[in-house]
């Protein structure tokens, strides 16, 4: 069925852009009838949960953009390529060193669900470099699109004073954000795709929301989670192992929330 719909949706003959957002309606009603959506719209953010989902916007980052990086030439990557403008891994990684200290990459721990999703992304950039279109349109307008909202929201929720640990939500080269959703679009839109690679994107733009919703810890992923705070690690025990499964939901969700601000404000 999904892939009737997303074959009748490529044939629609409307822009690319436009595609992807009928392809993705209904993900998206979905991730905004949780109940987590109604928890963050409450501001109910802590330092822990944030901090995890550093550890996975971090790992997903990476994936993402070496492989923008080694595929920055092919002629479906060229168009939509601003590490100017759009690269988070160096804003993630500053707020990284501001949570857990200069030494932050021997404390952080990423989930496994998490490292399937970077695994995805490194997939599809070795063999079929045009599915990054998706990824990379759903990541950088959702984060472009929420992030002054989601920052603010997190600040506040943290007790935050200033700016220092939310560089993820800043993007100092874009000046306009709506004019350049209109240049990133009119490029995507450019991009000339054989109607089987058309509906490839299409399908990998749903499987990119999944797997935004899908980062989450099952009990077995446990036993390597550490709760790490500046100069300390504490092992999870048994008596936190639910917390932990929650502060790994709420990752989850934060992404897909992430990638539903984009669907209200990005297209």
């Amino acid at each position: 069925r999904d892939t009737e719909q997303v074959s009748a949706v490529s044939n629609s003959g409307t822009d690319l852009s436009e595609q992807i957002k009928t392809a993705t309606k209904e993900s998206h009603v979905r991730a905004e009838n949780t109940e987590l959506m109604l928890s963050f719209q409450r501001g109910q953010v802590t330092l822990p949960q944030f901090k995890l989902l550093l550890c996975s916007l971090h790992e997903i980052y990476t994936a993402l953009e070496e492989e923008m990086d080694r595929n920055r030439d092919h002629p479906a990557v060229a168009p939509i390529y601003f590490p100017q403008e759009l690269s988070r891994l160096e804003s993630i990684e500053k707020d990284l060193a501001f949570f857990y200290g200069p030494e932050w990459r021997e404390q952080i721990r990423t989930p496994a669900a998490t490292k399937r999703y970077a695994h995805r992304l490194r997939q599809i950039g070795r063999e079929n470099p045009e599915l990054l279109v998706a990824h990379a349109y759903t990541r950088y307008l959702g984060d472009l699109s929420g992030g002054q909202v989601l920052g603010r929201i997190a600040q506040k929720s943290m007790g935050l004073k200033g700016s220092e640990g939310l560089s993820f939500f800043a993007f100092p080269g874009v000046s306009s954000p709506n004019l350049f959703k209109q240049l990133y679009r009119s490029r995507m839109n450019s991009i000339e795709l054989a109607q089987e690679e058309r509906e490839s994107v299409l399908q990998e733009a749903a499987t990119a929301f999944e797997l935004n919703i899908q980062v989450n810890v099952c009990p077995s992923d446990l036993g390597g989670l550490l709760i790490t705070t500046r100069g300390s690690k504490v092992r999870v025990d048994s008596g936190e192992a639910n917390a932990a499964v929650r502060r790994q939901r709420f990752v989850g969700f934060f992404l897909a929330l992430v990638t539903v601000t984009m669907g209200v404000y990005a297209f």
